[in-house]
């Protein structure tokens, strides 16, 4: 399969589970195949729960802000990230996370916001810098394994003080690039671990094991281990992008990050052509503040094929790329 292909799909994949799990978000286990029992139906970008039908929530939205960035400023440019988040936030999406809300709004300074949440609250390992991590994933993946890790741990760490977020948003930059390599990321899996923080290396290990499953989970899914350790059993255990992404949301919970990060890997492995295009011609991404601008099926499309054909290059100790 040709590399833009993994990389579209990763993009628009990632969209699609999240536009798909939203309406579905905090419900119970089973939900989305009770309402559509009958795969491949088209009626399941059904929209809900304040959500239009196809409509991405803040897991896209705050994606296609680190991709606008990256490509506007030709590689990762920390404030710029971050002052973009603020302008988000500032806006009044539909949704947004407590404590991304908190680090967005707290009047800190970008390399300073999410340390001084970390220290005052102490819990800071929630998935919202996992959820946003599709584009920046695609971006990186030709730079090599330490390019794509440090890369994502520079972006988690903007609103999440917690190195597990930062480690597992590592560790999915890592899948996608040997998905890209035509790597299978199951089995690379050990490897991956060996390069995980000494601290969190354990708990990642639990959750990526091949006979895990998230009834195994100690924690809700809104954590960000067990919600990238969800979104790994959904690949492994299916054989189809739309199986992958329906056993995700029937794990129920953070449906729509789960969904979302489960997406961008199936995306990544099975390519765009997996995706059901019942599923991403609804699709559809508001940016709050940014004029009103909305976000369709063609514009991810040219995003992806602009973040595949873009050079990482290495990243500097500011957190800019050379």
């Amino acid at each position: 399969m040709k590399r833009i292909q993994r990389a579209v799909g990763a993009v628009v994949g990632s969209a699609v589970g999240d536009a798909l799990g939203g309406p579905f978000e905090f419900g119970p286990p089973g939900a989305f195949s009770a309402r559509f029992p009958v795969h491949g139906a088209g009626a399941e970008m059904c929209g809900g729960g304040g959500w239009d039908p196809g409509e991405a929530t803040d897991d896209t939205q705050m994606a296609v802000l680190v991709a606008q960035s990256l490509l506007e400023q030709g590689g990762l440019d920390l404030p710029d990230i971050f002052t973009r988040f603020q302008r988000w936030a500032a806006s009044e999406p539909k949704d947004i996370g407590l404590q991304t809300e908190d680090v967005l709004t707290n009047g800190m300074p970008w390399d300073l916001a999410s340390a001084i949440h970390f220290q005052v609250n102490q819990r800071a390992a929630g998935n919202g810098s996992l959820m946003r991590a599709s584009t920046s994933a695609v971006y990186f993946a030709a730079g090599g394994q330490k390019v794509t890790m440090d890369a994502a741990r520079s972006i988690a760490a903007l609103t999440h003080g917690d190195r597990a977020a930062w480690e597992g948003t590592a560790i999915f930059h890592e899948l996608i690039r040997l998905i890209f390599e035509d790597a299978d990321p199951l089995t690379a899996l050990p490897d991956i671990l060996a390069v995980v923080h000494p601290e969190h290396r354990d708990r990642y290990a639990t959750v990526l094991t091949l006979d895990w499953h998230p009834d195994q989970a100690t924690e809700f899914n809104g954590a960000v281990w067990p919600c990238l350790g969800s979104a790994v059993w959904a690949l492994r255990t299916n054989s189809s992008f739309e199986e992958a992404v329906r056993a995700a949301i029937d794990l129920g919970g953070d449906t729509d990050t789960v969904a979302a990060v489960t997406g961008g890997l199936a995306g990544a492995y099975y390519g765009l052509d997996a995706i059901p295009a019942h599923w991403t011609q609804p699709l559809h991404v508001p940016l709050p503040g940014f004029g009103g601008r909305v976000l369709h099926l063609t514009d991810l499309l040219h995003l992806a094929h602009r973040l595949e054909g873009a050079h990482a290059g290495d990243l500097l100790e500011d957190g800019r790329c050379r």
